[in-house]
């Protein structure tokens, strides 16, 4: 097999990754708009206990954030498809934790869960699409992905809100992510192509000097790193590599701010589920739709630009001039 690289050569495996991070996208769209909302009247969190809400986001962030490192190292050893699987392994009990919770500890704990199958699943499906498409195609294929699992975050808060409203709350989202989880599970099991292969066989023509297109600019270091080395390549040593990660910190955590105080906001408002699940769907639809161009735009401009005027677009839009 020659492991020729390319969307359109590898059309199933790519499509198998997208089926994956919808599925990644309903399970995390499962706990976006019911749960914060009904924080008080069904796990018992006190009015206005934003501790109690932001342990609830931290748990899930530092988790996954974890799980994302932790699954890219492993996955070279053992491949994509089996980290996927543990991933969906570990979102089985989510739904069952939902039902039976007798306080807000419960939920936390589940959301520990949620945060091992994203990092493990979420982080796979981008790790796929990366070993089969070809290096001028890794914006567009990224920002689908984004768009598929972004959509399916706002598809599923928009379907939980009316399911909460028309049936009981803990029933709706119990057999929601039950279905969800064991249709992703049974997705990696039997429509899910290896391509850890694929990676392997690029490095060796990056090796051998064969490769044609784009090349890309290699990081000096052991040919072998240890996952220390790794780590502090990423986080301080290298200054685009630790701008890269301090942009995803900043964005992640605005990601958090609309994950735990919009519902919680609205709903004291005298906002209904479904108008949550509207407005929290919204915001979901443009992030995941905005993607399907950003995508594309970044492979033929470069990715610096395009973030330093998100991030310079932001500040304008939250310190505005005085002048």
């Amino acid at each position: 097999m020659t492991h020729a690289l390319g969307i359109r050569e590898n059309l199933r495996p790519f499509l198998e990754q997208l089926l994956q991070v919808f599925f990644v996208g309903l399970t995390i769209g499962l706990q976006r708009t019911v749960i914060p909302a009904l924080a008080e009247t069904e796990f018992g969190v006190a009015r206005g206990s934003m501790l109690a809400l932001f342990g609830f986001i931290v748990s899930f962030g530092i988790v996954k954030g974890a799980m994302n490192f932790v699954s890219g190292r492993i996955s070279e050893r053992v491949g994509r498809k089996r980290v996927l699987i543990w991933g969906w392994l570990a979102a089985l009990p989510i739904p069952f934790i939902i039902l039976w919770a007798p306080s807000w500890g419960w939920i936390v704990a589940a959301n520990v869960l949620l945060g091992v199958n994203q990092g493990f699943c979420w982080s796979m499906t981008v790790t796929g699409k990366m070993d089969i498409v070809r290096a001028d195609q890794r914006g567009i294929a990224t920002g689908v992905n984004e768009f598929a699992g972004y959509g399916a975050v706002a598809l599923a808060g928009l379907l939980t809100g009316y399911l909460a409203s028309s049936f009981d709350p803990r029933l709706s989202l119990f057999a929601f992510g039950l279905v969800v989880t064991l249709f992703g599970l049974a997705a990696a099991l039997l429509a899910y192509t290896e391509t850890q292969p694929f990676a392997r066989a690029e490095a060796a023509r990056h090796k051998a000097g064969t490769v044609t297109g784009p090349r890309a600019r290699f990081v000096k270091g052991p040919e072998h790193p240890t996952s220390g080395q790794i780590f502090a390549l990423i986080t301080w040593q290298n200054r685009s590599f630790m701008a890269l990660s301090q942009a995803g910190s900043v964005e992640k955590f605005v990601d958090a701010l609309v994950w735990a105080l919009v519902p919680v906001f609205l709903i004291g408002r005298g906002a209904s589920l479904i108008e949550i699940g509207w407005i929290t769907g919204i915001y979901g639809f443009v992030w995941g739709g905005s993607q399907l161009w950003t995508g594309p735009l970044s492979d033929r401009i470069g990715r610096k630009g395009r973030s330093s005027w998100a991030f310079s677009s932001a500040r304008r839009v939250c310190w505005p001039s005085r002048s």
